[in-house]
């Protein structure tokens, strides 16, 4: 989901950087250099992402350093699995091993908070979806830790598609002067000029909380809502609403979404089920380095 590799490469350095700064003045200070053979080891079960900008790190610090991979991401791992085997020089080893750590940590964590959620709603029809709320700087990282735990992307940001929302419609005034708006300036050179597509190629979903809203976005021709902040009650009530409206509209529920009621969420019919949580707040997955 990075861009390039370049920007990819930009990431790690900095990650780096902000670690490693003049230099590691322990191993400097107590190591003499010497080759040695270590071993990357789950503390935790899981589902594995992270390990390109993690084999990264060892690339730049010395790319002397000779890795075995025994997982790819996406692969499920348990505690006491070995995930990397490692040749190289102690030094520069140790130089990287909490940078790359850190990566499989945080991106492990999310695929598997991600691969949780998808276990409670296996019995519906349903996608979960990740949202914009993300570490600066790591979004494409941590959107394709959702996808290796099986999730789906929704919009990586404010470029590819058009929500509009509970601001933007009190800004209009309404979500039909809204939508209007909308489709005015997808006809517009300025539009085509500045996103390089065409009209067709922006979707277009708008977020409603009460059954009027529901009725006034499916009548200008909305086809993907956006259930915000309801109840499993609430939500029944306008995916049936929408269905007996537009047997086509594609339905998403976000919003106080948790583990414990995501089965309840999916029960009630809707397609997508979006949970910031599974970015923003993911628990890490362990690994430790071990020289053997």
């Amino acid at each position: 989901m990075i861009s390039s590799e370049n920007s990819l490469k930009e990431i790690v350095k900095n990650a780096l950087n902000e670690d490693v700064g003049k230099g590691d003045i322990t191993s400097l200070a107590s190591l003499e250099p010497m080759p040695v053979e270590a071993i990357v080891t789950a503390k935790s079960d899981g589902i594995l992402s992270g390990l390109i900008p993690a084999l990264m790190v060892f690339e730049i610090v010395d790319s002397a350093n000779e890795i075995k991979v025994l997982k790819k991401d996406g692969d499920k791992f348990q505690r006491g699995e070995i995930i990397l085997e490692i040749k190289g020089f102690n030094q520069t080893v140790f130089i990287a091993e909490r940078t790359a750590l850190n990566f499989l940590g945080h991106l492990s964590g999310i695929a598997s908070e991600t691969n949780h959620y998808l276990k409670e709603i296996k019995n519906y029809e349903c996608k979960i979806l990740d949202t914009r709320k993300t570490t600066p700087g790591l979004r494409g990282l941590e959107k394709q830790a959702v996808k290796d735990g099986g999730g789906v992307n929704h919009r990586m940001g404010l470029y590819d598609m058009i929500l509009i929302k509970d601001n933007h419609i009190a800004s209009a005034g309404s979500i039909t002067k809204a939508v209007s708006n909308a489709g005015e300036y997808l006809k517009t050179s300025d539009f085509r000029l500045q996103f390089d597509k065409t009209a067709e190629d922006i979707q277009i979903e708008v977020e409603v909380t009460t059954s009027k809203e529901l009725k006034e976005a499916v009548s200008c021709g909305i086809k993907r809502l956006l259930l915000d902040n309801q109840s499993e009650q609430q939500l029944k009530k306008m995916v049936t609403l929408a269905r007996r409206l537009d047997s086509q509209c594609i339905l998403e529920a976000s919003g106080k979404i948790t583990l414990e009621n995501a089965a309840a969420i999916a029960s009630t019919g809707v397609d997508f089920i979006s949970v910031g949580s599974i970015t923003h707040s993911a628990p890490i997955s362990d690994f430790s380095l071990t020289i053997l």
